[in-house]
């Protein structure tokens, strides 16, 4: 997809109404307050020897930052917001609301931009360091931790 392509989907994703119960489909997550969908993804590394990693990560990156300079054009500049001691407190046993308790559990940050009422999410995200890397994008009203 081309980077405008993702702007239109970040268009809707604002735009729509959230989910009254938590769903998990094929294009994304979702669930009251918050919206999480894949913009783009990698091939999974399952059963590679690690060979086509560097390629795979060099491509999401490159979107990555195509993605965060266009959003940054169209409503400044965004807050990096770290996840690392948001993952540790969900370790610990604390509550970590949706969708920051997902999105802490596959990346170490986000960029974040208010707009509107909601902020807008915008990551690369990787679980069980075997699976595709994904530029997520996400919508929420639901402030960070």
């Amino acid at each position: 997809m081309t980077t405008a392509e993702h702007l239109d989907t970040i268009d809707r994703l604002l735009a729509r109404e959230f989910p009254a119960e938590p769903v998990r489909t094929g294009d994304g997550s979702g669930g009251p307050g918050f919206h999480l969908v894949p913009l783009s993804r990698t091939r999974d590394f399952w059963e590679d020897d690690g060979s086509g990693r560097p390629e795979a990560v060099e491509q999401i990156s490159a979107e990555y930052g195509a993605v965060v300079q266009a959003v940054t054009d169209r409503w400044g500049e965004p807050q990096v917001f770290g996840l690392g001691t948001v993952l540790e407190r969900a370790f610990e046993g604390e509550g970590i609301a949706e969708p920051w308790n997902e999105l802490c559990d596959g990346t170490d940050h986000v960029h974040l931009w208010r707009v509107g009422e909601r902020w807008l999410v915008v990551c690369v995200t990787q679980w069980h360091g075997e699976g595709p890397y994904l530029l997520t994008a996400g919508a929420t009203v639901i402030d960070p931790p």
